[in-house]
């Protein structure tokens, strides 16, 4: 197998932290960017042989440049601390690590869990995202929070799961949206972005019938249609608070470190 770095970005992440890097032994080296910690997320991945860098707060796409940048070996894969790499996957990386890779990235399907219950249907399945990636022909792109993995070259599929438990409870749902949503409203006022009347009317029932009809998440049951309402939710809210702030003239405000 080539050698292989892990990259995993994290604030206040004691409770999972040890988890993700336990999911990854099969790499050689797993760099921990923390971006201030106020819990012992730094102690619990130094004790499980993490190299750790304690950071500023940049945003999302900057840092996971700032960690790849910081791995010692040619082939990365990015995790963040809420993730696990499943046996599957695990299995499938050191097969495509063994020789010389038919690509310079891999995508992974990622299985989100709400409430514990797995998702698989929806707009959170298949969340197809790479992951996996020669370093010196990618890089991280997109509007934070919303980052992506960009390579330059041939890019093949893994099989397997990288499993995501993106929320303890609902109320850290909530304030997820509600910071994703002061995210969104900063850069689009920042890129010139204007929300229109028709955005509020017609964006969030959208979202439920992509949701819950067209990728099938009444599938999915109560937690289907939960996530599917929630969703509309932050659609509405999102093109809601940025119709009211250029409405009201608003530059945008600095976003809290998250």
């Amino acid at each position: 197998m080539l050698p292989l770095s892990v990259i995993i970005i994290a604030k206040d992440e004691a409770d999972r932290i040890g988890a993700a890097i336990e999911s990854v032994g099969f790499a050689q080296e797993v760099v921990v960017f923390d971006s201030g910690s106020a819990d012992d997320t730094v102690g619990v991945a130094r004790s499980m042989g993490a190299t750790v860098i304690e950071t500023d707060w940049p945003g999302f796409v900057a840092q996971k440049n700032r960690a790849m940048a910081a791995a010692s070996h040619d082939w990365v894969l990015s995790i963040d601390a809420d993730e696990r790499v499943s046996p599957a996957l695990a299995e499938a990386i050191v097969e495509a690590l063994s020789g010389a890779p038919a690509c310079r990235g891999y995508r992974v399907d990622r299985l989100g869990f709400w409430e514990g219950h797995p998702i698989r249907h929806g707009t959170w399945w298949p969340a197809r995202q790479v992951r996996l990636c020669q370093r010196v022909h990618a890089r991280f792109e997109g509007r934070d929070p919303h980052d992506r993995l960009v390579v330059d070259g041939a890019v093949g599929r893994l099989n397997g799961e990288l499993l995501h438990f993106p929320y303890r409870s609902l109320a850290e749902h909530l304030s997820t949206i509600y910071r994703y949503t002061e995210l969104f409203v900063v850069g689009c006022l920042r890129e010139g972005r204007r929300a229109r009347w028709w955005d509020l009317l017609v964006r969030p029932p959208a979202h439920l019938v992509k949701a819950l009809l067209l990728r099938r998440g009444l599938l999915d049951g109560v937690p289907g249609l939960c996530i599917a309402c929630l969703g509309a939710a932050h659609v509405m809210l999102k093109w809601g608070q940025l119709y009211l702030a250029q409405r009201d003239g608003a530059q945008g405000s600095a976003v809290d470190q998250i």
